[in-house]
């Protein structure tokens, strides 16, 4: 399944809709303005808040974290040793960990599962400025926290570049 991303242009706060392969409205990502740190919720087309994103306060390197439910499910940090390309870990609740690779400025990059690639968020077969795609590969994943992940990573490295 693809869905298609329109980059926020203001910045935190802003609002801004995840389209399915067929146009229709799949996800909102609700940003959350006036916070000390980034938050935002990504709500389903009726409004019902799926998963909540925000970055954690007190870590030595810029974390974000993932919770449905008001449960955790997600760590994500950079790796600390890249030098190539960006990289970044998602600590699942489980303990296991997918891998996000790739120029994320750039929004080329994958995630993976143990080797085993799980989405593609690409510009290259997009013509729409300022958009993105999401490509979900396995039929089994989760295609709300794949979405969730693409858009902290995102979020991280762009605070990167403006340290």
């Amino acid at each position: 399944m693809r869905y298609l991303v329109r980059d926020r242009l203001l910045g935190i706060g802003d609002d801004y809709w995840i389209e399915d392969d067929r146009g229709d409205k799949a996800f909102l990502v609700d940003g959350k303005a006036m916070r000390l740190r980034d938050t935002f919720e990504l709500k389903d087309p009726r409004g019902q808040v799926l998963i909540d994103i925000r970055q954690k306060m007190f870590a030595l390197r810029d974390t974000m974290v993932i919770e449905r439910g008001g449960e955790a499910l997600a760590t994500i940090r950079r790796k600390r040793l890249s030098l190539l390309r960006n990289h970044y870990r998602v600590t699942l609740a489980d303990g296991t960990g997918l891998d996000v690779s790739g120029k994320i400025l750039d929004r080329e990059f994958a995630v993976e599962y143990d080797g085993e690639l799980l989405a593609v968020i690409s510009r290259r077969w997009l013509h729409l400025r300022d958009t993105y795609g999401v490509d979900v590969v396995r039929e089994d994943a989760d295609p709300a926290l794949l979405i969730a992940v693409a858009v902290c990573v995102i979020n991280l490295a762009e605070k990167e570049r403006e340290d």
